[in-house]
């Protein structure tokens, strides 16, 4: 069993990437890394995406991520490598999960976009 629930496309992992760059870039935008304040940011329901590495070893660290998620009705992802998941979030070292609480102005509607996309793979 693991903490990977779907397989989200190579296209749409490109466009989770170039989302969280964009994001991390501006001012006024607030993006939660690594677990412990992933967790603490969906608890307190304040995340609006969840994106994690789908090379986390061992798996049993984020295996409690897409269950609080969904109970949470936050949308959440993967992406191929900490390394790629760290660089996308604009920081120097590899991370597990972040978590994006605030997009910052104008990124409402790439936001919007890749949730309903993951909406439609979950189906």
């Amino acid at each position: 069993m693991s903490y990977i629930k779907f397989k989200v496309p190579d296209a749409l992992k490109d466009d989770i990437k170039a989302l969280l760059s964009l994001i991390s870039s501006n001012r006024d935008s607030k993006i939660r890394k690594g677990m412990n304040e992933v967790t603490k940011s969906i608890e307190r329901s304040l995340a609006k995406l969840v994106i994690m590495a789908e090379d986390v070893s061992p798996p049993e660290i984020l295996f409690h991520v897409p269950l609080l998620c969904e109970e949470k009705s936050i949308p959440y992802c993967y992406i191929a490598t900490k390394k790629e998941l760290g660089n996308a979030a604009r920081i120097n070292i590899a991370s597990s999960a972040v978590a994006i609480e605030t997009i910052g102005t104008g990124n409402d509607k790439a936001l919007e976009d890749i949730i309903k996309k993951l909406e439609v793979l979950k189906k």
